[in-house]
């Protein structure tokens, strides 16, 4: 890890230096204006571009890539969003589950290598007397962390990044870091109180400034991290609950959380998930290997719901989608559907971390647990009907209501008696709305509900398991680099050993 981090910054202090030279000291012939060094390299240059790598690893795309190998893929193939065309040959090891030590290398380095700038940014913003901006990079640190964890299980965390104490950082429980990462959001919320410097609004390439959205952002990820431990015996969620409600709750409707330093249709400078499912910068496909999974477009095409036409696009006036880990048989990505307006819009568009309907949805299942006061089914319905809003569905509010009302999957009197199944139910709508737009959440609450209909498992015949992976392998590198610390943890297994959260 160590290697990686080093990577990383050297990246940061380059991009510093470059935007130093225009230091109006350069005339000084005691200071090379050309030299990287801690005042040049400010916590406002840093933080810039660590928000933005954190837009590009919610879809797994490394920073500054433009059609590249995405290496959170499997995700999505996994829980039935995308699949591979006829066009190139399967991937065997993702499709058969038969991961090993090196599948999860790119996606463990690029996560951490982002943190690691999250990290540079909160150490120095508090030393300049900044908690404005360390508790916006502590923020969006507790996202990326849980994201993490929720792949791997124990991971380095309390000395992680600190290389000059520690060279081979050890590997933190789990739940102790689901338990910090509560405290730090805390600690985050409360600096979000203090008076910004009047740099902040344009530094804020997530939040442009405003500071009440930055706490409900971080109240979110407070109640996404105790959803995540629904089923674990004997949970109470009551105390942080508390605090959630007592700091504005969580995000809205209309309240998205997104990034955006700038995005263009530009090489090099597209929106991350335009510029990876979308399209070129001279209008090619980007994803030209990859198509709708025909285990959505079931779901979607068998209820008529016209978020269909938002999320992919026709050929010939038809949805064609391909079957994930069919040898043969699958359509050419010219001849299959592809990736729709509502979640590909522009080169420039806005890089979602939360959208508001996905918020909605976590406060649905807490109502519906009991946790939260309201009324399950209106914030049920209320999520569905901000789905439609967001993707650009056509008199929206409208189509809404008439999906609530005649799909099955959908009407609240379909959703059970116990909290449990209500929270299956509630899952099933969310995985709905944000396909193709949050795989990892998908995949975790499956592992978390086992509530998804059958036909999504991969249709390789060598597959190893009729059931997803709980979690992906420590990557070869930290075998490498860090061998004594994730040796410690034990013999690890994608089928049975399980993250703390999973049933």
């Amino acid at each position: 890890m160590k290697k990686i981090q080093n990577s990383i910054l050297i990246a940061t202090l380059a991009l510093a230096s470059c935007l130093a030279g225009c230091n109006k000291d350069y005339l000084n012939v005691n200071s090379d204006p050309n030299r990287t060094t801690d005042d040049n390299i400010t916590p406002d240059l840093i933080f810039t571009q660590a928000a933005t790598n954190v837009a590009m690893r919610h879809i797994g795309a490394s920073p500054g890539s433009e059609g590249s190998t995405i290496d959170l893929q499997f995700a999505q193939d996994w829980v039935g969003y995308m699949s591979n065309t006829g066009d190139f040959a399967l991937p065997q090891i993702e499709s058969s589950y038969n991961i090993d030590f090196a599948f999860g290398d790119n996606a463990w380095q690029r996560d951490y290598g982002t943190l690691f700038d999250l990290y540079q940014a909160k150490t120095k913003a508090l030393a300049n007397g900044n908690k404005v901006l360390a508790g916006a990079a502590m923020i969006l640190s507790a996202k990326l962390f849980q994201d993490v964890v929720d792949t791997y299980g124990d991971v380095p965390y309390s000395q992680a990044f600190q290389t000059n104490v520690y060279k081979h950082p050890v590997y933190d429980k789990a739940q102790d870091i689901y338990n910090d990462l509560q405290l730090s959001l805390d600690s985050a919320i409360i600096y979000m109180d203090e008076d910004a410097p009047a740099s902040f609004a344009t530094v804020d390439v997530v939040n442009h400034g405003d500071q009440t959205k930055w706490q409900k952002f971080a109240n979110t990820l407070k109640l996404r991290l105790l959803i995540r431990q629904s089923e674990v015996p004997g949970f109470n969620p009551a105390t942080e609950i508390a605090k959630i409600e007592a700091k504005g709750g969580v995000l809205g409707a209309g309240e998205s959380v997104s990034v955006n330093p700038g995005f263009s249709n530009a090489q090099y400078k597209q929106s991350p998930f335009y510029g990876n499912y979308g399209f070129t910068t001279t209008g090619n496909k980007a994803a030209t290997g990859y198509a709708p999974n025909n285990y959505i477009l079931n779901i979607l095409g068998s209820t008529n719901d016209p978020r269909i036409e938002r999320f992919f696009t026709t050929v010939g006036g038809f949805y064609v989608g391909c079957d994930y880990g069919l040898i043969t048989g699958n359509p050419f990505g010219a001849q299959a559907s592809y990736f729709g307006e509502g979640i590909a819009k522009s080169g420039d568009q806005d890089q979602w971390l939360i959208p508001s309907f996905e918020s909605m949805f976590f406060e649905a299942e807490a109502i519906a647990r009991g946790w939260m006061p309201g009324d399950a089914r209106t914030a049920f319905e209320a999520a569905i009907t901000e789905s439609f809003v967001w993707l650009g569905v056509e008199d929206a509010e409208t189509a809404a209501a008439d999906y609530i009302a005649n799909t099955d999957i959908a009407n609240w009197d379909n959703a059970g008696e116990t909290a449990e199944d209500q929270a299956k139910f509630i899952a099933l709508q969310k995985y709905i709305a944000i396909t193709c737009i949050d795989a990892r959440e998908a995949w975790a609450d499956q592992r978390r509900l086992h509530f998804l209909p059958e036909g999504f498992i991969t249709f390789n015949p060598s597959r190893l398991a009729d059931e997803l992976p709980l979690r992906l392998l420590y990557p070869q590198s930290e075998y490498t680099t860090n061998a004594e610390s994730v040796q410690a943890v034990g013999t690890i297994n994608q089928f049975t050993t399980k993250i703390f959260w999973e049933p």
